[in-house]
């Protein structure tokens, strides 16, 4: 079987993968950014769902950036910051989806439901069909 050289270049590739310190760094951070929504969700520590939703998003968002920063190596001086233009035109681009999307269910919802109101106004009921009232009957 023949031996194979492998040396460690990356072929042109002049940029840090991380060191064992940024990956250790990432995850404790990820864990911690994990933890406390956990905590604060499972004791209930805050009584107003609302805010626990709002500081949970922030959390979400935290862990985000630490996973884009330590284990994706997402910075401007990586590839001469190509990389963080395309991460920033696709979450632009998400938020444009995601943001009419709801837009448009949102306003589905409000225009397409029906009024509800049963009542005849400014008529008499059809024949055969009676007031509702099941005492009085027609």
């Amino acid at each position: 079987m023949a031996h194979h050289a492998h040396n460690d270049a990356h072929h042109g590739d002049d940029h840090s993968h991380g060191s064992f310190k940024s990956y250790m760094t990432g995850f404790i951070l990820s864990v911690i950014l994990t933890v406390i929504p956990f905590w604060l969700v499972m004791e209930e520590v805050l009584e107003n769902p609302t805010a626990t939703i709002l500081i949970v998003t922030g959390f979400a968002v935290a862990q985000i950036i630490v996973h884009v920063i330590y284990f994706l190596h997402v910075t401007p001086s990586a590839e001469e910051g190509w990389t963080l233009t395309s991460t920033v035109f696709t979450l632009v681009v998400v938020f444009i989806m995601v943001a009419g999307s709801v837009w448009v269910m949102f306003n589905m919802n409000a225009n397409m439901m029906p009024a509800h109101d049963m009542t005849v106004t400014g008529a008499e009921a059809p024949e055969g069909m009676g007031s509702g009232d099941p005492e009085s009957p027609q």
